[in-house]
């Protein structure tokens, strides 16, 4: 087993400093940031941060493996890039190289639809990626069928619906410095009609696999696997939509027990480093979705940096596989896993203490 001592970034929290440096103030706190007091972006952290592993030992784990199979196609590591607006903003190029990288690497890429980009250039940039569409719902069933139809013909093999968004959340960060998104989207209020009506008719046409992005209760699960749904994507916007949410990893269990295999099972809320992955896949996730550390690595350099941020990750997995004692990730489960205090405070880069503040969070000019 090798793992990557040689390049630019030796570790992970490098790549966040690279990325300070690389953006303007308003770019790093648009992604630093949650909704009003942030105590949803924490709790993600702190659900994280206090579960701890439990390794078993003298087990035969010469050869790890964390690829998973997604809808019949493989993937090296069980990771998608989350759907991020404006990534535009991040690279020159938004979502070309999160394809890129993503194809190259052997995992999944999730394009949203307000991102500022051509969705058929995304397409053609790789076609061997697994490429995932996310919309936000800006207009009528025809609009919506008219969206749907264009993207699966261009190679999105699966779609997908956000359901946590009816209205915007306000982030005190932009709005403290005057930093103002995404005003008078056109369409919006669609998106606070959505009901359950929407999301079966919805069922009922697409013939690829159909996911909701923004459950985050038992109840809704429930009501999800009633409707057809695919994948349950457990998220609370990265703390960025409803404050005083709870933890992503805190209502993963009970989200885990509705489901009850019946469909499959993303999360995203916080999960930066290899280890967290491994708590996600033992709590009973199929795969982990990664936003802020997407942006991070691409501001840091783009696909070249993207790609490096997933070998860290791959090589942080396969460690904590192996110390765990297991080869498959689908050996692990919440026997793995126990409660433990966390031993730092909760915030966005909790997962890297040994940032240099005086580097990392150098403001670019």
């Amino acid at each position: 087993m090798s793992f990557p001592i040689t390049g630019e970034f030796l570790t992970l929290h490098e790549i966040v400093r690279k990325a300070r440096q690389n953006l303007n103030e308003n770019h790093w706190q648009y992604i630093v940031g949650g909704t009003e007091t942030e105590a949803t972006l924490r709790r993600n952290r702190w659900s994280i941060d206090r579960l701890a592993l439990r390794p078993r030992v003298l087990r035969d784990v010469s050869k790890v493996d964390p690829g998973i199979d997604w809808f019949g196609q493989r993937l090296n590591l069980p990771i998608v890039f989350a759907p991020v607006g404006g990534l535009e903003h991040f690279w020159e190029t938004g979502p070309l190289p999160v394809t890129q990288a993503a194809g190259e690497f052997g995992v999944a890429h999730m394009l949203s639809s307000v991102c500022a980009c051509d969705f058929a250039q995304v397409a053609a940039a790789s076609p061997e990626a697994l490429k995932i569409f996310q919309l936000y719902v800006h207009g009528d069933s025809q609009w919506v069928d008219e969206i749907a139809d264009r993207v699966i013909g261009l190679g999105f093999s699966q779609f997908c619906l956000t359901v946590d968004s009816a209205v915007y959340s306000r982030r005190e960060r932009d709005l403290a410095q005057r930093n103002i998104r995404r005003a008078n989207v056109p369409g919006r209020e669609w998106q606070a009609r959505l009901t359950w009506n929407d999301v079966m008719r919805i069922r009922k046409r697409l013939k690829v696999p159909l996911m909701l992005k923004g459950i985050a209760t038992a109840e809704d699960a429930r009501i999800a696997l009633d409707h057809g749904i695919d994948v349950i994507y457990v998220s609370n916007h990265g703390g960025r939509q409803l404050d005083q949410g709870q933890g992503a990893m805190e209502v993963l269990p009970e989200i885990v027990k509705a489901v009850d295999a019946k469909a499959k099972i993303i999360i995203d809320g916080g999960f930066c480093r290899g280890t967290d992955v491994v708590k996600a896949v033992a709590a009973g996730a199929d795969m982990v979705a990664m936003g802020r550390m997407q942006c991070i690595a691409l501001a840091a350099g783009g696909k070249s940096a993207l790609v490096r941020m997933l070998e860290l990750v791959d090589a942080e997995i396969r460690i904590a596989m192996a110390l765990c004692g297991v080869n498959t990730l689908a050996e692990l489960n919440p026997s793995y896993l126990c409660p433990s205090e966390p031993v730092l405070a909760p915030h966005t880069w909790g997962a890297f203490p040994l940032l240099d503040d005086s580097l990392a969070f150098q403001r670019k000019s």
